[in-house]
């Protein structure tokens, strides 16, 4: 069992980091702070990356704190790290992670369950490259919403050590690959992950390309498919690849994706530059076809046409790591995405669009730093659930929102006010539960 107790230095001061992070959402590549205290001098985490390269902007510990607020949006619990129910420390190695991706993993019987997939992690502070990972996997068959999320097992290295499900290509400059969609399709798990290169300004990063991997065995096993790459750059030789795949006019669009079974015979994925700042774009294929990007058309505003270069954006900018399904209270596709006023929604008829206004469902004035919005696949009724992380915790919290009141028409395009502006939901404080609190040593 491992020990909650790590020294932690180079921490920035909380309201310095408030400041930034509810402005830029990541503060600049040099700053100092992070999981384990990185000054960005970390030396090579795995063959794709280390963490002070990868995790440039985090600010402080891991920590359980749990936000109480009012309004329509609750927090219910940390889904990994300290104060978890999960125990994800003792159980996975995992003190810090982010993103916590979801979808229905198709599978029949008691394989039935929920797929998560994480970014980079971070596990026992003070040996080897602080044991980082670029990404792990969880699964889970917990079918009761509303009081948090059970995690069931993760795919394993070693006893009580989720491993790294997806390395990429290992080829120079990818310093971590992280995962930014998933689908099941027949029981088949894909993810289409980004292989980042650079952290460049706050809330942009450079990608060396984007690709799908696949797993047969619910998640255990994964083998990136090299055939669904859509390079960013110019490729440096792969090893046993013989064609490197060019970089292609609208590349760039599809660098970091969610996806969508539109249970018509069709995936639809979304689509956006690597970073913050751009708008999503809209691809779909045949379901049976996920793997060859010959198959997909792209949207043009009109029509579904086989040119990339012609997709136009569907939901305008800046749109960060994108949540996009079916609302059954609504009665409405949701988008849900962070920007600098925090997490929000837009909701609509069509994949294609319009989609309406935003709606903030959980304030950036009230949870500085929060990122990375997925929504789970089970949600339905009149409460949706969904993950996000904190730069400051750096690890996954699983939140609530009442929809009651929220539906909008998809082309009413006026943003609502911000519930903290207005009134309607406050930070009433922060709760630790027993275990939630990195000690310093």
């Amino acid at each position: 069992m491992l020990s909650t107790k790590r020294s932690w230095s180079a921490i920035l001061s909380a309201t310095v980091v408030a400041a930034a992070l509810s402005t830029t959402m990541a503060s600049p590549a040099s700053a100092a702070g992070g999981p384990c205290g990185q000054d960005g001098s970390g030396s090579s985490g795995s063959a794709t990356g280390s963490i002070g390269k990868a995790l440039p902007w985090i600010t402080g510990a891991p920590d359980g704190a749990l936000p109480r607020l009012s309004g329509n949006t609750k927090a219910i619990e940390m889904v990994t790290g300290p104060g978890s129910p999960n125990k994800t420390i003792e159980r996975f190695s995992v003190s810090g992670t982010d993103l916590g991706i979801m979808w229905d993993n198709g599978r029949p019987g008691a394989e039935h369950g929920v797929m998560v997939a994480f970014g980079d992690t971070v596990g026992v502070c003070g040996v080897d490259d602080d044991d980082w990972r670029s990404n792990v996997l969880f699964r889970s068959s917990d079918t009761k919403l509303d009081d948090g999320m059970r995690i069931d097992t993760s795919p394993l290295d070693r006893p009580n050590h989720s491993k790294e499900i997806i390395p990429g290509f290992a080829i120079p400059g990818e310093f971590t690959t992280i995962p930014t969609a998933g689908i099941a399709v027949g029981g088949v798990q894909y993810v289409r992950f980004m292989s980042v290169r650079s952290w460049d300004t706050p809330g942009e990063w450079t990608v060396n390309y984007s690709a799908i991997a696949v797993s047969h065995d619910n998640g255990e096993n994964w083998v990136a498919d090299p055939t669904t790459i859509r390079a960013n750059i110019d490729l440096p030789a792969i090893p046993g690849i013989t064609a490197i795949p060019a970089v292609a006019p609208g590349n760039s669009d599809f660098q970091q994706s969610a996806f969508v079974d539109g249970k018509d015979g069709f995936v639809y994925e979304y689509g956006t530059k690597s970073g913050r700042s751009g708008g999503a774009r809209l691809a779909r294929v045949p379901s049976a076809q996920i793997l060859d990007l010959n198959a997909y058309r792209y949207w043009d505003g009109a029509a579904w046409v086989p040119e990339i270069a012609h997709a136009v954006p569907v939901l305008k900018a800046p749109i960060s790591e994108l949540s996009v399904q079916w609302n059954d209270y609504l009665g409405k596709y949701v988008a849900m995405s962070t920007d600098t006023s925090g997490l929000v929604i837009r909701q609509a008829d069509r994949l294609e669009g319009p989609w309406s206004g935003k709606q903030i469902v959980v304030s950036a004035a009230l949870l500085p730093g929060l990122y990375g919005g997925f929504m789970h696949p089970w949600t339905s009724g009149q409460y949706l659930e969904y993950a996000i992380t904190t730069w400051d915790r750096y690890n996954v919290i699983y939140m609530r929102t009442d929809m009651s009141g929220l539906k909008m028409a998809a082309t009413d395009p006026v943003d609502r006010p911000d519930p903290a502006a207005t009134g309607q939901a406050k930070l009433l404080g922060v709760d630790v539960p027993e275990g939630g609190e990195i000690i310093d040593g």
